[in-house]
């Protein structure tokens, strides 16, 4: 049975590149900003493209924030992309009219990259954790990125006494080492561009689509 996916349309995103990226492995995808349709479905996919705080202003206008925390409040699987990855953090430095304050999933601020040449831009191998599971069988392909920020620090304590695990963290490198993906419980999210990465970003999406239930 193929899984319902919902990509949130607010505005901001690689929408129909991800809309065909998902329904290529075998998704079920609608592009849609509806409340119901995006609490219900299997798996929601947050695309964003441009800056922090106008992506995050979108994502806010259609209620975006609230559909997150109730899918992850009930463990219902959702997918950031690019930017839809930065807004999971609490805040950005990054300039622009919107929302300054992101969704505060993660701690963390989205910083400008320390490099010679921003934006970062082409294919890039990524440090994934032992035993990940958006990257089985791709752990040592290179994927697409197109950006001039990112998570350059990622720090979350250990409260659960071991109850719950502790995100993992795939890194990547431009001017520093930065946070490519984050996979942590029902909410996993990208810097990268699956949808833009081949066949290895095309596994990758394969892998979250595989993964609902």
């Amino acid at each position: 049975m193929s899984r319902k996916v919902v990509v949130l349309d607010y505005g901001f995103g690689n929408v129909r590149s991800a809309v065909r990226a998902l329904e290529r492995v075998g998704a079920d995808v609608e592009l849609t900003a509806d409340r119901k349709l995006a609490l219900e479905a299997d798996g929601l996919l947050v695309p964003g493209v441009g800056a922090f705080a106008a992506v995050n202003q979108g994502l806010q206008s259609i209620g975006g924030d609230s559909i997150v925390d109730r899918r992850l409040a009930g463990g219902r699987p959702v997918l950031g992309i690019c930017v839809g990855l930065q807004v999971m953090f609490e805040t950005s430095t990054e300039p622009g009219e919107g929302v300054p304050d992101g969704l505060g999933q993660w701690p963390g601020t989205v910083e400008r990259l320390p490099a010679d040449v921003v934006p970062h831009m082409g294919w890039t191998p990524v440090e994934p954790p032992a035993g990940s599971r958006l990257f089985a069988g791709v752990e040592d392909e290179r994927f697409y990125f197109v950006h001039s920020y990112a998570v350059q620090r990622f720090e979350m304590l250990d409260t659960t006494a071991g109850r719950v695990p502790l995100p993992q963290i795939t890194w990547a490198e431009h001017g520093a080492r930065f946070v490519a993906a984050v996979e942590n419980g029902s909410l996993s999210a990208t810097q990268f561009h699956p949808e833009k990465s081949g066949d290895a970003g095309a596994q990758l999406l394969r892998n979250w689509v595989d993964s609902l239930g």
